[in-house]
């Protein structure tokens, strides 16, 4: 229970400060987020791998090779930020280039052998961690709570979405 359902004063001011539940889920998961960057950097003990190569490793590893304007699509970031983090992840040895056989001017990105070993090696680092930890949350809540945070991405990455704020100016 969050501080602002713990005051307390008259029924107006109460129902002033109860958090809806979308509130609760905004707030959770920006806090959520910024806690998870600091774990990540503890656990990974940043060096060179930052944040932001471990998340376009990542994407990689499950979406496949995409383009530069793709991974900056679905991070909703700018490309060129997107192609800094590349070239780093290239000149690392990480990633390449290849062919696109679909454009020619935006070549696809994918990861090299040291890439996909990297990724293994952090996936099980952070699996030994949590299966020594005591988090407390059984895996289906974990999972229920993944499967609720994608429904309320999608909506927001949704038609819909952009329909309601057209109509709300």
């Amino acid at each position: 229970m969050t501080e602002l359902h713990k005051k307390k004063g008259s029924p107006e001011q109460n129902e002033a400060l109860v958090e809806s539940g979308f509130n609760e889920l905004i707030n959770e998961t920006a806090l959520l987020f910024h806690r998870l960057k600091i774990v990540a950097e503890e656990v990974h003990h940043q060096g060179e791998m930052t944040g932001g190569l471990r998340s376009i490793l990542r994407g990689l590893d499950k979406l496949g090779a995409q383009t530069v304007p793709e991974m900056a699509r679905v991070r909703a970031v700018s490309r060129q930020n997107v192609q800094m983090i590349v070239n780093q992840l290239a000149e690392l040895g990480y990633v390449e280039f290849v062919e696109n056989p679909a454009h020619k001017r935006s070549p696809l990105v994918q990861m090299t052998a040291l890439g996909r070993k990297t990724v293994a090696s952090m996936n099980r680092c952070e699996a030994q961690l949590l299966s020594r930890s005591q988090l407390g949350v059984p895996e289906k809540n974990l999972r229920a709570a993944a499967e609720t945070l994608r429904q309320v991405r999608a909506y927001f990455e949704s038609e819909h979405w952009q329909l309601t704020l057209k109509t709300n100016k």
